[in-house]
């Protein structure tokens, strides 16, 4: 959720011909100048807020149509009681005299609203009036995500760069583009967004994957810089790492072991001193390889011979000797 605020615009309440032409496209029947009470509202705009994220100018010309006839309540919350004011209209402003923290022009989603006139709303009337009801928030959702500095697509992919680090002398953060849906938009008390439109909840930032650190540590990423969670993550990983080598180096050297038992068994003097030799210099995969490999010929050449195979060589050779005295 993004978030934004109410503003102040000609003379609260009053509404023009044109203006009651659209509100009356949302009512059952035509509801007389006196019965509304309108005021504006900055939705969102293109900079970075405290989220570390900002919408594209395209997001926010997007927006703009979507949030049309979209329903305000209070605190996010979708209870139908807590409908107060509609959207009826909305257009995409820029400040060319003002640059945002990306080097873009200052834009802003600015929407018109209405509430009825009646004494359940005339409180909140004389707090919007007063600025006690100022900040805004936005509900709404967007098929694109992408880091700022690489483009990569954070929904699907991620990358090494954090919210917030400085690139080249810019922070980094999430672009926010293609809209799909605007949900509604709320009274809150703290908006996320500095400047401008709708409040936005603080998020909690999930550590980055430790394969991707570890990418961009090999690229010698020198800006680089690792949360709490994040040295524990690749503390961990680092260990795990050892572990693994140490029972690789165990499993290597009882392949070598079983390499070098075999050949003495079946080679030369010679032979043995030079497979001595070849299995220090072996992985594991090519020693498994030679060691099955002596395995099948130790196995051909110790292996027993059938009973019935030497009784029958044994009555060749004696032509029935066993029957002579």
């Amino acid at each position: 959720m993004k978030e934004g605020f109410v503003i102040k615009s000609g003379k609260a309440g009053e509404v023009s011909p044109e203006e009651l032409g659209k509100i009356n496209r949302y009512c059952r029947r035509e509801l007389a100048p006196g019965e509304v009470y309108t005021f504006s509202v900055i939705l969102c705009d293109n900079e970075i807020d405290r989220d570390g994220e900002r919408f594209t100018i395209g997001a926010l010309n997007r927006l703009a149509a979507l949030f049309v006839g979209k329903t305000g309540i209070f605190d996010h919350n979708p209870k139908g009681e807590n409908q107060t004011a509609r959207i009826y209209d909305a257009a995409v402003l820029t400040d060319p005299a003002r640059k945002t923290t990306a080097g873009e022009p200052y834009t802003y989603l600015k929407a018109a609203a209405y509430m009825v006139r009646s004494p359940k709303t005339e409180e909140l009337i004389l707090e919007i009036d007063a600025g006690i009801k100022k900040e805004v928030s936005v509900g709404c959702s967007v098929a694109k995500v992408t880091c700022s500095v690489c483009g990569a697509d954070l929904r699907k992919e991620g990358c090494v760069h954090r919210k917030g680090e400085l690139i080249d002398g810019k922070p980094c953060h999430a672009v926010l583009d293609q809209p799909t849906d605007a949900y509604e938009w709320s009274f809150v008390a703290v908006p996320a967004q500095r400047a401008a439109g709708v409040v936005k909840g603080f998020s909690a930032e999930k550590p980055r994957d430790t394969a991707l650190l570890l990418k961009s540590i090999q690229e010698g990423r020198r800006e680089l810089t690792l949360t709490a969670a994040e040295q524990k993550s690749l503390a961990g990983w680092m260990e795990q790492q050892r572990a693994d080598a140490a029972l690789g180096e165990e499993y290597r050297s009882e392949l070598r072991g079983e390499l070098l038992r075999l050949s003495a068994l079946t080679d030369g003097e010679a032979e043995h001193q030079v497979i001595r030799k070849l299995a220090q210099c072996l992985e594991p995969g090519q020693l498994r390889e030679l060691r099955d490999s002596y395995r099948k010929r130790w196995n051909e050449a110790a292996a027993p011979e059938p009973q019935l195979c030497k009784a029958e060589r044994g009555k060749e050779a004696s032509h029935n000797t066993e029957f002579m005295i």
